[in-house]
């Protein structure tokens, strides 16, 4: 499961393994995409990295 607050929708939800459309592993962390219940693409970014990353380049951080 994902926490995620979605702005197409502006609700914060539960996303489920079933919604997950893929995952991008790289040097800023694990991306996981998803598509929320309303529909629209969403993004999660996490692992160790993401937190290094996120507080070094925040040009490279996802918004969730």
């Amino acid at each position: 499961m994902f926490d995620h607050h979605c702005p197409a929708c502006g609700k914060r939800q539960l996303l489920f393994a079933s919604q997950v459309t893929g995952m991008i592993n790289d040097e800023h962390g694990i991306t996981v995409l998803l598509t929320c219940w309303c529909g629209a693409p969403a993004t999660v970014r996490t692992g160790r990295a993401a937190t290094r990353s996120a507080t070094r380049d925040p040009e490279h951080a996802l918004a969730s």
